[in-house]
């Protein structure tokens, strides 16, 4: 529980006030506090320019945040590199262009259960496609996609509650299901061809091939990203579309430009809020003295809002730069599955406004997820197709 004795506490992100809305917190804050010291022990960075050069130094604001293993999210140079040399050969454009089919394929077979009229996007499309395409992706079984969506369901109730046996059980759990995936490629037993999963047994580190625990780590890593962040994504963007009937028309004309809006209403509002590093050593930011060993929190959903980059930072805009936008991180940790998600946001969108002539709001508003996760719980919206 937070210390809210602490002298040096400036803000509660698990507030009321802070869950009421927490975009508006945010930009309240970056304004008021832009480096904000939290009841939960760590220090809360809110603007781009600071979150850029956070980045930009992982000297001296370390990956290694976790007791546990993480490879190669939570693991620094030299270490780091042979790893995310591994982790990247499975999301080249190569690799994207041959998946993009069965992306469409489960977009398609989704959206077409939706039917028409009023539909909840959460429930009915964003998370049995995150699911899904993820399951697709690795070469795991329709079995597991229950246990899964069941397990993604106790994981964001454990973590909105800071319920620590609860996580470390649920983390175990989900171990369990990626071991089992890696046992029964090593007997060849899995159902269907050669898949990513038994690829990366054969992946070798420093001449050695990887551990169990590291080929673990790599595939939590890829997987409860995707489960959770991608639902997230596409409730953001259904959100903004049936809002939107305009930007709806305009991407209808000219597809093309899907992966560019996708990118910029995500930088809109966060489907990811915040990630976390670990200082080196002393440093100032934004003028806040922070000790060695101090605990920072990189907020993207403030810092991809920041006035001084973006100006108002809910115009919808096609014409930025997309470096500026740090959606999927940036420097060497940046997000290791970002061609992944591009392409499952971009196929989905894609489809979904192919298969609909409008998507539109409900007069009940979407309800907001609550910190540490981004988006929507419910987006209720009516579906007019074709």
């Amino acid at each position: 529980m937070p210390d809210q004795t602490d002298p040096h506490v400036d803000w509660d992100p698990r507030s009321a006030q802070v869950q009421a809305d927490q975009i508006t917190a945010y930009d309240e804050m970056r304004t008021r506090c832009p480096v904000a010291y939290s009841a939960y022990r760590n220090w809360t960075v809110f603007r781009h320019a600071d979150v850029a050069a956070i980045l930009d130094d992982p000297a001296t604001f370390s990956n290694a945040v976790s007791s546990h293993p993480s490879v190669p999210n939570g693991m620094d140079p030299p270490e780091h590199t042979p790893f995310r040399a591994i982790n990247d050969r499975y999301f080249t454009p190569d690799r994207m262009r041959a998946f993009e089919p069965a992306c469409r394929e489960v977009a398609r077979g989704l959206i077409d259960t939706l039917g028409s009229g009023e539909t909840e996007i959460m429930s009915g499309l964003a998370d049995p496609f995150a699911n899904r395409i993820q399951c697709r992706f690795m070469g795991w079984p329709e079995r597991l996609h229950a246990p899964l969506r069941e397990w993604t369901r106790k994981n964001r109730e454990a973590t909105r509650a800071l319920d620590r046996a609860a996580m470390s059980a649920i983390a175990q759990e989900f171990d369990g299901y990626i071991r089992e995936q890696l046992d029964a490629r090593r007997r060849g037993s899995a159902d269907g061809a050669p898949d990513v999963t038994a690829e990366l047994l054969g992946e070798r580190v420093d001449g050695r091939p990887l551990t169990d625990a590291e080929l673990v780590s790599m595939v939590r890593n890829w997987t409860v990203g995707e489960l959770s962040t991608i639902a997230a994504c596409v409730g953001i963007l259904v959100a903004f579309l049936a809002s939107n009937p305009d930007i709806q028309k305009h991407l209808r004309a000219e597809p093309d430009r899907i992966g560019a809006a996708c990118d910029e209403i995500l930088r809109m509002r966060a489907p990811l809020i915040a990630n976390r590093r670990r200082t080196t050593r002393e440093v100032t930011v934004a003028g806040r003295r922070i000790p060695a060993g101090e605990r920072i929190m990189v907020l993207w959903a403030s810092a991809n809002r920041d006035e001084a980059v973006f100006g108002d930072p809910d115009e919808f805009r096609l014409d930025r730069d997309p470096d500026a936008n740090l959606l999927y991180g940036r420097g060497i940790h940046n997000c290791p599955g970002a061609p992944l998600a591009r392409l499952e946001l971009t196929a989905l969108v894609d489809e979904l406004l192919a298969a609909t002539t409008n998507i539109t709001a409900t007069t009940t508003v979407p309800e907001h997820a609550a910190y540490p996760a981004g988006g929507f719980v419910q987006v209720p919206v009516v579906l007019t197709r074709h």
